[in-house]
């Protein structure tokens, strides 16, 4: 017989299994049904969940609840005990509010595309550890940011508000940011305090705004020393920002504005900078040493601008094959004249080894841009300081803007095609607005897009069907003339009229529209006669009402159908029930008495629908149907 173990170890192998026991029974421990664990990462995305798990494994530390439905209501509030967690995303479901359900365990938060529509101080105070906070494609606007809304989130570096509604930079933004993201807003004017206190920044997307020189101010950047990125594309500026930080910018992003003029110290002292994007503007020429301190470029993308190569960009084709082997160049074609359109500027030698023979000194002037005034540089405030001579276009001036006439045309239910003209050959670009028309004038909120001043045409998408609008077309500059507006609405079907039709014009479409609706009308409710009749006939033939005397009818045994009888379930079967009046009789057919005994009576219906016989229940019921909901059975009992 084995020995038995001592009593120590029984004790303890008890209480280890009473531990396992407690922690594999507490609901807190077991990764949630709906949801899949692993090591620490709980997948409950792309489930359809309106509401969040209420219970976590003790080791969860990302938890990903995206692409679901959940609301606010939907975030229960045990999650503020989960401690360890360390990043959660909840983008892509129906919050309308910041989160306040969170655990201040919290680095990194994703809450993308919701609508979260204002930013509360509270809230975010109880996240002081958060460092990644992602609010794009939301509803924030500049004045639903509470007032130092980010004080206590000194931990902050980076802050995505892409795709809101902001008018300006949010204030009171943290010292520790070192990336800040508010492309494609409605932002229009960069004060000298927008970025002041936060040094640490070193990425800033301005993409996609109403950004224009004259609303930004002199040293707006100046004052970001650790500044590694900037991106200013698809704006409306007209040259460089005055004064970029240049100690450590190594990336400019300066595509698709309306750029005709560098000044010749742009990028002075820019010795980092690596890559340099130009693209989608109106340069057609470049001055003399723009690019002698940027040691470090490696790539300078130059595409789809008017290159005019003259004399004026000798100094260029040079400078390109000498830095052929650090620098690669894309993008520079000429444009004009006519015998060099097409040609890379690098692979040109006579055409402009010509101007040497001519004796022009070197540096070459530039072409016709050059010739004209620089655009300004900065605010209109310390513009008028630092040029007195520069005479702005105010309210008393003439007016150098195009003279813009609009036009509108609805073609399908949602959406309208707008088309302009201008007086000038091309403008810098063009603010295209459109605003839906509710029961009031407050009803609808006004939507802006920036237009590149090369096109005169847009097409209005995502529309109200049969809603009114007002679109309005204007320039970008201060000296532009006012914007012109239409009046359109979305048709109800596909097609639209443009709203300069003739009245008359409509107004007949409108009659030959009714007499086809009454025609149609009138055939419809004659077909719809005709139908009614016929069924009537019909089913008065079936009943017999046309062809019998009275209610009191006796049929002939001889005429006798098979839907002109009930039948009974007698026994022998030898018996057949005869209607006869109101009353219902039992008559034998082979002379023989029925016995006493219980008959099962089943009711039986012609294939029309409707009983043969007419009592108190059958009104309203010709269907088997009718009579379970009327709470008739199918089968009645009788006694004889």
């Amino acid at each position: 017989m084995a020995p038995l173990p001592p009593p120590e170890l029984c004790d303890w192998l008890v209480l280890a299994v009473l531990l396992v026991s407690a922690v594999l029974s507490d609901p807190l421990s077991r990764c949630p049904l709906e949801c899949r664990c692993d090591a620490g990462f709980i997948y409950c995305n792309d489930r359809g969940l309106t509401a969040a798990p209420r219970s976590l494994p003790p080791d969860a530390s990302v938890l990903y609840l995206q692409n679901n439905r959940i609301p606010n209501s939907g975030l229960p509030a045990e999650l503020r005990g989960r401690t360890s967690l360390r990043v959660v995303y909840l983008y892509g479901n129906q919050l309308d509010q910041f989160p306040s359900e969170l655990p201040p365990s919290l680095r990194e938060l994703h809450l993308q595309d919701n609508n979260i529509r204002s930013l509360p101080r509270a809230a975010l105070a109880r996240l002081p550890l958060l460092e990644k906070l992602h609010l794009d494609d939301n509803s924030v606007s500049t004045a639903s940011i509470e007032e130092d809304a980010f004080r206590d989130s000194r931990r902050l570096k980076l802050l995505f508000l892409s795709r809101n509604h902001l008018s300006s930079i949010p204030s009171g933004l943290p010292p520790a940011l070192e990336e800040l993201r508010v492309d494609d807003n409605r932002i229009s004017t960069v004060p000298e305090h927008a970025f002041r206190g936060l040094a640490s920044l070193r990425r800033l997307v301005m993409d996609g705004n109403l950004l224009a020189n004259q609303r930004i101010a002199d040293d707006a950047f100046a004052r970001l020393g650790n500044l590694t990125e900037l991106s200013l594309v698809r704006n409306s500026l007209l040259a460089p920002p005055a004064n970029l930080p240049a100690p450590r910018l190594q990336r400019l992003y300066l595509q698709e504005n309306a750029i005709g003029h560098v000044p010749r110290d742009a990028l002075r002292g820019m010795r980092r900078l690596e890559r340099l994007d130009l693209s989608s503007n109106n340069l057609t020429s470049l001055p003399t040493g723009l690019f002698r301190d940027l040691d470090s470029l490696s790539q300078l993308l130059l595409r789809s601008n008017p290159w005019a190569c003259g004399c004026g960009l000798l100094w260029l084709r040079d400078w390109v094959r000498a830095a052929s082997a650090s620098v690669n160049v894309r993008g520079l074609m000429c444009q004009s004249p006519d015998r060099v359109r097409g040609m890379a500027i690098k692979d040109i030698t006579t055409e402009i080894d010509g101007c040497l023979d001519q004796q022009q000194p070197l540096p070459a002037p530039p072409g016709p841009a050059a010739t004209q005034l620089p655009p300004p540089q900065g605010s209109l405030f310390t513009l008028k300081s630092k040029r007195p001579g520069v005479r702005m276009p105010g309210p008393d001036s003439p007016s150098d803007g195009p003279s813009l006439s609009l036009t509108v045309k609805p073609v399908s239910p949602d959406s309208i095609q707008v088309s302009w003209r201008a007086a000038a050959p091309r403008a810098s670009s063009f603010r295209l607005s459109w605003l839906r028309l509710g029961a009031s004038p407050a009803v609808g909120s006004i939507t802006e897009t920036l237009v590149q001043g090369d096109r005169r045409e847009y097409l209005l998408t995502a529309l109200e069907p049969q809603s009114t609008y007002i679109i309005c077309v204007g320039g970008m500059q201060p000296h532009d003339e006012t914007p012109v507006c239409a009046k359109t609405a979305t048709s109800e079907a596909g097609g639209g009229e443009e709203e300069r039709g003739s009245p008359l014009d409509r107004d007949s479409d409108r009659l030959g529209v009714l007499s086809l609706a009454g025609v149609i009308g009138g055939a419809t409710a004659l077909v719809s006669l005709l139908l009614i009749f016929s069924i009537f006939c019909w089913y008065s033939h079936k009943s017999g009402l046309l062809l019998s005397s009275g209610p009191q009818a006796s049929y002939s045994r001889g005429s006798r159908k098979g839907d002109d009888y009930l039948e009974a379930g007698t026994k022998k079967d030898n018996s057949i029930l005869e209607v006869r009046g109101p009353g219902l009789q039992m008559t034998a057919l082979n002379n023989q008495q029925p016995p006493r005994e219980e008959y099962v009576i089943h009711t039986i219906f012609p294939s029309n629908g409707t009983s043969l016989y007419r009592g108190t229940h059958t009104v309203g019921y010709g269907s088997n149907r009718g009579y379970r909901e009327g709470d008739i059975p199918d089968i009645d009992y009788y006694h004889t």
